[in-house]
């Protein structure tokens, strides 16, 4: 698949068929999302790769409430489907470490010098590339958020340390007949180019 149909064909997928997806695919995303970039190097991410039945249904028994769980939507009932959930995690202490480091030149990890917090940005773009994968490999996938109430079930769940936050969760599967409940995407207009880039600047306000 060209480059540029990558692009304008990945869309977040809700429902998905009861069919397994190649272990290989699988590999080759994560590897791609090795390759984003981050901050110094610091390669500050790791992935928590459910791809066994029971690990999958595992995710969904900590992040679900239970009363939900019960009785699933339509969403959740086709995002329940899929049989890879993968679970993208931030360093925070990677960067700060990083940045202390000689060729640096900062002698301490204070945090007050990172205007943004990098270690979760550069997370998401290893997390695009893992979406951009699956659409290349004509899959389905979804980056979501783990409810914040739910954050510390599913650390536990999975043993995740505390020098790593999980900044989401993201399905990989075959995209069912059924496209399941329209999301925002279908409800919302896409933003016009020319309303989004600001050529120069932004124009003087009145």
């Amino acid at each position: 698949m060209e480059f540029q149909e990558v692009v304008d064909r990945r869309r977040m997928i809700r429902n998905y068929a009861e069919r397994p997806v190649d272990p290989a695919v699988v590999e080759r995303a994560l590897r791609n999302a090795t390759r984003a970039p981050s901050a110094g190097f610091s390669q500050g991410w790791a992935f928590v790769l459910l791809d066994r039945p029971d690990d999958v249904h595992r995710y969904w028994e900590s992040a679900t409430p239970p009363d939900r769980l019960a009785r699933p939507d339509r969403w959740l009932a086709g995002m329940m489907r899929a049989p890879v959930v993968v679970i993208p995690c931030s360093s925070k202490a990677a960067y700060l470490d990083r940045y202390a480091e000689p060729d640096k030149g900062w002698a301490d990890r204070d945090d007050s010098r990172w205007p943004v917090p990098y270690w979760h940005m550069d997370t998401a773009m290893a997390s695009l590339l893992i979406l951009q994968t699956a659409v290349d490999e004509g899959l389905g996938a979804l980056f979501f958020g783990i409810p914040v109430d739910r954050v510390r079930a599913v650390r536990s769940e999975f043993a995740i340390p505390d020098t790593h936050d999980p900044i989401g969760a993201i399905t990989i599967g075959h995209l069912a007949d059924d496209a399941g409940p329209p999301g925002s995407a279908r409800t919302r207009r896409r933003v016009p180019l020319d309303e989004l880039v600001h050529r120069g600047g932004w124009p003087p306000t009145r």
